[in-house]
Order: C-alpha cells, then sequence, then structure tokens
C-alpha cells in the first residue's frame, strides 16, 4: 500500500510542477554561462562558470533486477538537492543510459530499440529537472552511453532516439537544460558507429540544432582534456573530461581550448580528496567550469547521495571558490 500511496504522491508532484510555469533559463553570453539574465557567480573566482557535479546514476535503473527501486533511488539524491547548492553546484549531468554502476550486465536505458522513449523513466528524469528547474539549477542531459547505445537497434534507431528527446525537451519546455549527445563519444565501448566517429557526431549535432535551434548542444571527449577542432567549432560549448588529466595538464588544456570563444565545461573529474580540489582550483582559475565525479559514491551501485559528506574537501572549496 506505501508503494502505491509514494507512487501516487510522485505522479500529483510531477502533474503540479509541470504545470507551473518555469523558473530557470540557462543561455550563453560569450563565454560565460547566465542563468534567468545574471552571470553566474558575479564577483566571484568562479563567475561566469556553471560548478556541476555528475550524478548520471540519479534516475538509474536495472531492468534486468527488477527488485531494484529507481523511484526511491532518484527521490534519495533529491532530498540532498538543497545541500548541494548551498555548496556552490549549480548544475547535475544526467544521462538517459546512465553511467557504469561498477558492475557488467546492466540493463539502464531510457530508449526502446526502435528509439522511442521509455515512459516511466522519462517521467523521472522529468520529475529531477523539474524540481532543479524550481532550484534555479541546471541539467546537462546525456543521451548515449557506452555498453548501452547497442539496446537501440541501429543507426537509424540512434537518430529517432535523440529527435525524440530533443522533442520531449521541446515539448516539457525545459529551459534549464543543455543536451550532451553522448558522453566520451570516440569511446571504443560504443556499438553504433554514427555515435563514436567525428564526422558522423557532427551530423547528429546538426540534426538536433534544426530541430530546436534554441536548445545548447554539445558532446564530450575523452578523459584526457581534449576535443576535436570540428566539434568544438559546432557545438554551442566545450564539454571536457579530466579523468586521465593531470592537474599540472590542465591549465594547458583549457588554453587550447579559449580559441573558440565558448563556455568550457569539463563535466568529469574522477580525483577524488585532495587532488580533486586542486583540479577545481586550477580549472576555475583558467576560466572553465569543472564537474565532479565521485564514481564509487555517487555512480556504483549502491548509489549513495550524502551532500557536501560525499567529500568535504571537494564541496567546501567549490563554496569558496563561489562566493570569492
Amino acid at each position: 500500500m506505501w508503494k502505491v500511496t509514494k507512487f501516487l504522491i510522485f505522479c500529483l508532484i510531477l502533474f503540479n510542477q509541470c504545470t507551473l510555469k518555469k523558473k530557470t533559463k540557462i543561455e550563453i553570453d560569450g563565454s560565460h554561462w547566465v542563468i534567468n539574465d545574471e552571470i553566474t557567480y558575479p564577483g566571484t573566482q568562479a563567475e561566469g562558470l556553471l560548478m556541476n557535479v555528475r550524478m548520471v546514476n540519479a534516475t538509474f535503473e536495472d531492468a534486468a533486477n527488477p527488485d531494484y527501486n529507481p523511484f526511491q533511488n532518484t527521490q534519495k539524491f533529491i532530498e540532498k538537492i538543497p545541500e548541494y547548492k548551498a555548496a556552490g553546484v549549480r548544475a547535475f549531468t544526467l544521462n538517459l543510459q546512465g553511467g557504469s554502476p561498477g558492475y557488467e550486465g546492466v540493463v539502464n536505458s531510457a530508449f526502446k530499440p526502435n528509439g522511442s522513449l521509455k515512459s516511466a523513466y522519462m517521467d523521472r528524469v522529468a520529475h529531477l529537472i523539474n524540481v532543479c528547474d524550481i532550484q534555479g539549477m541546471v541539467i546537462i542531459l546525456g543521451c548515449f552511453y557506452q555498453r548501452q547505445d547497442q539496446i537501440l537497434r541501429d543507426s537509424t534507431a540512434v537518430k529517432v532516439g535523440l529527435a525524440n528527446v530533443v522533442e520531449w525537451i521541446s515539448d516539457n519546455n525545459f529551459t534549464n537544460v543543455v543536451l550532451e549527445i553522448a558522453n566520451e563519444y570516440p569511446h571504443n565501448g560504443f556499438n553504433h558507429e554514427i555515435i563514436r566517429t567525428t564526422e558522423q557526431m557532427l551530423e547528429l549535432i546538426r540534426r538536433v540544432k534544426q530541430q530546436n535551434p534554441d536548445l545548447l548542444v554539445s558532446t564530450s571527449g575523452l578523459g584526457n582534456g581534449k576535443v576535436h577542432p570540428d566539434i568544438a567549432e559546432a557545438s554551442d560549448f566545450i564539454l571536457i573530461h579530466f579523468n586521465d588529466t593531470k592537474v599540472n595538464q590542465i591549465p594547458q588544456r583549457i588554453k587550447e581550448l579559449k580559441k573558440y570563444g565558448k563556455p568550457i565545461i569539463c563535466n568529469e573529474d574522477n580525483k577524488i580528496g585532495e587532488e580533486a580540489k586542486e583540479a577545481m582550483k586550477k580549472t576555475v582559475s583558467n576560466s572553465a567550469s569543472w564537474g565532479y565525479l565521485n564514481l564509487e559514491v555517487n555512480q556504483f551501485v549502491p548509489l549513495q547521495f550524502n551532500g557536501i559528506a560525499d567529500d568535504s574537501l571537494v564541496y567546501n572549496e567549490m563554496k569558496r571558490l563561489v562566493s570569492e
């Protein structure tokens, strides 16, 4: 009975949120991020940036494990959003195919084989987007993830799936969402060539811009902090990962990308503790946004969302950078 009650409450919240006027609008002004016509973190070291955390499994499910409760997992994360925001976080990265949960064989995808969208999965994502909208926060919404893209039947299904996501964002009038077509698109874990090759990724970016010119779109590179020049030119903002990038390499990686005059945003760095703190400082001091990934806590099952207790060193430093 309690499970039924919680589901009805969830539906009511979702209905009420969808009927409310959208509160949060994300835009770009040159190389700066703007939320509701105001530059982010004005007057601080992080002015114009978008400090973010990778929470791709906040809407996680495993179709191979029917006992797993995806709604409960999402609710646990939502309860901690105010605490992350208080530490300076202004964006979360989600993904419609999640991220590695620390074990193989998972089936986690908002897409059906033909590219249509699974309503229950998308309802969870919509609920989370709306909660963030109310709290003035942004979602970097990824579509495809390696080792899950094979759920889509073929390249046609990939294109259909992407078009369905863009239409879904438009129909819901989500103004606090920017799009990441694929997580680390050149990754050899992708089965579909249409995702993992630069030429075809450029075509996917063009398709998104034709379908919805106002939707900000990009795609992320590998953990070396580099992006193919054509991808950087075609994207509205530049997405990089720093997992395999040493702290002392970060300034040069950012310098190489500044020539494009676009916001540079790292939305995945799996360093923790003191090393993560130093990586964040280097990134911000070079005028790029930094994104934290606490792999074992926030992405591996059993998932934990502890607010700043995830890593107090990191979140205390983030709070300082966005305040001073």
